[in-house]
């Protein structure tokens, strides 16, 4: 499928790394791993494990993280988000979200089921998978609003930058998105579509002490591959973080940490596999790399 979401991707370097190809003939919107019957199973099966775990929550909506690009030396397991909704009109739970359709050049909002949420990794063999569910008011806010077409759509930027900067309104990548619905749905409840702006989410995010991941490149060469993608951009960049060959971007790590400040009583439930099992994590510290179980989790073999 060649409208797929790029996500959050926006680490010029691991993009470079994995396409390996050449200045002017980058063609990084149709990458993406090639599944084997095997793989589309293990996926499949993993994906009723994620649903059957949202359907039993009892709650509306979920902040939903995957993996996809490997941004490990970066620090970043996960790099792109969604909302996951239980009265999606497309499927229950399914995912609303922005992609960039490669083809049109162009952000859309884009509601997915969950086995096809995960089809977008770059790892089949491995992967991960956060659940950060919503409870209350907030939760109950917040679906609304991301239910709520028109308001959903106001927020979509027409330029899409996979390293937008938060903060400036040039361009939007696929985290920052959410970050902004988030704004919309908490900081001005029941207000028109029309009053929903992007400046006034932004500033309400800043307001409220959001902090966007801070991704390290490390090197100028690195640096200059986003000349060639037509998708990352540096001019909405504040100068010194550019000399500095560093960005602050929306993450999924950044907004999940946002909405457990916003609401303490948000549960998170991570989720990951590899060629021997599942393993579910209610609570508790992150997972360790490589998808090893340890004291708690839940483990579900594969045969």
């Amino acid at each position: 499928m060649r409208r797929f979401a790029v996500g959050a991707g926006l680490a010029v370097a691991a993009l470079a790394a994995h396409s390996g190809a050449q200045a002017g003939g980058m063609n990084y919107c149709d990458r993406h791993a090639e599944l084997s019957a095997t793989q589309q199973d293990k996926l499949l099966r993993f994906a009723a494990l994620i649903k059957g775990e949202m359907e039993a929550s009892g709650s509306a909506v979920a902040l939903v993280s995957r993996s996809g690009l490997d941004l490990s030396r970066f620090g970043q397991r996960y790099s792109h988000a969604g909302l996951a909704l239980q009265d999606n009109p497309n499927a229950p739970w399914s995912v609303r979200q922005l992609y960039y359709a490669c083809d049109e050049r162009a952000p859309r909002l884009f509601d997915q089921g969950m086995a096809g949420f995960l089809m977008g990794t770059d790892n089949p063999a491995v992967g991960y998978v956060s659940l950060l569910f919503v409870p209350g008011a907030a939760g109950a806010e917040l679906a609304r609003s991301a239910l709520d077409k028109p308001r959903a759509l106001q927020l979509l930027s027409p330029h899409y930058s996979a390293n937008a900067y938060p903060f400036d309104l040039r361009y939007q990548n696929c985290n920052q998105w959410v970050a902004e619905l988030l704004a919309a749905a908490w900081g001005a409840a029941g207000a028109a579509p029309g009053a929903i702006t992007r400046a006034g989410s932004q500033a309400w995010l800043k307001a409220q002490g959001y902090e966007p991941s801070l991704i390290d490149v490390g090197n100028p060469a690195l640096m200059l591959v986003g000349n060639f993608i037509p998708f990352v951009h540096h001019d909405d960049h504040p100068r010194e973080d550019v000399s500095r060959w560093r960005y602050q971007v929306s993450m999924p790590a950044s907004v999940e940490a946002f909405v457990r400040a916003q609401v303490p009583q948000a549960t998170r439930v991570e989720f990951c596999h590899n060629d021997r099992q599942m393993v579910v994590r209610r609570g508790g510290p992150p997972m360790v790399e490589g998808c090893q179980a340890e004291a708690g989790d839940t483990v579900l073999a594969l045969d």
